[in-house]
């Protein structure tokens, strides 16, 4: 099998990750890649399955080390990044790696991926939405969903450099298109 790369980019609470999770329980040739971060779980995650949680001595090791395809500081002293070894894994089971990161990382990813990879932006339809998403999340301080809103800003004003987009307003209707964006890449 020709394993190909699927990402799905946007800001926080755009709803990329309940897209990816729809795709992966329809799809048995997907395997999620999951992501290092140094940031806080939160209650509803699991370590090793949403992220692999580490610290930052860790995760500076690993970056010495060169095992990360992509990696950044999304935000001030937290550090995402995407292990060679996760992608290895997956593909060694002939999936396809479907990714849930940030505008960054997956451009990062589509460069050094080319053809190899879809990359698709998920978009909240307004500022205003996203804002109330991030705060019904129920995750977030004052301080962290300012971050996070002047962050989603700017990933927004990338999204002219994905391949696809996808204004995610009514999320069954956004998960059925990116399963024809997935079906249409796969068959190519």
């Amino acid at each position: 099998m020709d394993t190909k790369i699927i990402l799905f980019c946007g800001p926080s609470g755009s709803g990329k990750t309940t897209i990816s999770q729809y795709l992966l329980r329809n799809n048995s040739n997907l395997c999620f890649s999951v992501s290092v971060t140094t940031r806080a779980k939160r209650d509803n995650e699991v370590d090793g399955k949403d992220y692999y949680f580490i610290t930052q001595e860790e995760f500076k090791k690993k970056l010495a080390n060169d095992e990360f395809i992509e990696s950044e500081e999304v935000y001030a002293g937290i550090f995402y990044g995407t292990l060679k070894a996760e992608v290895e894994r997956i593909w060694a089971m002939d999936k396809h790696t479907i990714f849930d990161v940030d505008v960054m990382g997956g451009l990062n990813i589509k460069k050094q991926f080319g053809d190899k990879a879809l990359s698709v932006c998920v978009m909240p339809p307004s500022i205003e939405i996203l804002k109330e998403r991030l705060i019904a999340r129920k995750s977030e301080t004052a301080d962290s969903l300012e971050k996070r809103i002047n962050k989603a800003m700017t990933e927004m004003s990338y999204s002219k450099q994905f391949e696809r987009i996808i204004i995610n307003d009514h999320l069954e209707d956004s998960c059925r298109l990116a399963q024809t964006m997935l079906d249409e890449f796969l068959e190519a």
